[in-house]
């Protein structure tokens, strides 16, 4: 592996696409969390399928980072400037953001609102998608940019099925009451049959 790969690794992709603010821990708490407040179970299960989903790019995160990280030498550490995470971590996957930041609860979007939460999670999943652009920009390891490619086009996919949801829940509203009414909370909001 080229030692550019390494520490962009490091500064970037472990630290934004595992913990960083826009990262899957995060990703999968907030589905995980939005999906209770839901009025559908079409919208409950969407979620449930995604947060699970995107617990599973958290793993595969943290396993390319473990085996780009495993046999490091002492000299390649400090070259890819992983001194001062090693000191603290040693190799250990830890969720923090690319300043350094430990993941927080902060980054975690639940309103209880179905249409805030789902349009929070179309905008978290466009960030997603951002970031690993931004990662494909610059990543030079065929073993690291394919993953990162899979993961890019599930953002897409996510994106897409937040969408659908959207038009779902809108479409068994009162079009009069979208912004007016909590519709997890406030239960009239929804069409008459």
């Amino acid at each position: 592996m080229r030692q550019s790969t390494l520490f962009f690794i490091f500064n970037h992709y472990l630290f934004l696409g595992y913990g960083g603010p826009d990262g899957e821990l995060g990703a999968s708490i907030r589905y995980l969390s939005q999906r209770f407040a839901m009025p559908l179970p079409e919208l409950k299960a969407t979620l449930t399928d995604i947060g699970t989903e995107e617990l599973n790019h958290l793993e595969m995160i943290g396993a390319i980072v473990y085996q780009l990280t495993r046999n490091l030498s002492e000299e390649d550490i400090k070259k890819a400037g992983f001194d001062a995470y090693f000191v603290d971590h040693t190799t250990g996957i830890y969720p923090n953001s690319a300043a350094g930041v430990p993941f927080d609860a902060f980054s975690i979007a639940s309103k209880g609102d179905p249409i805030t939460d789902l349009h929070e999670s179309l905008a978290a999943e466009q960030k997603a998608r951002t970031t690993y652009d931004n990662i494909l920009r610059f990543c030079d390891d065929p073993d690291v940019i394919d993953p990162i490619r899979f993961l890019r086009a599930r953002e897409v996919v996510h994106y897409q099925r937040f969408g659908e949801n959207l038009r779902l829940l809108t479409d068994k509203l009162d079009s009069k009451n979208f912004y007016a009414f909590n519709p997890a909370f406030d239960k009239h909001c929804f069409k008459k049959k």
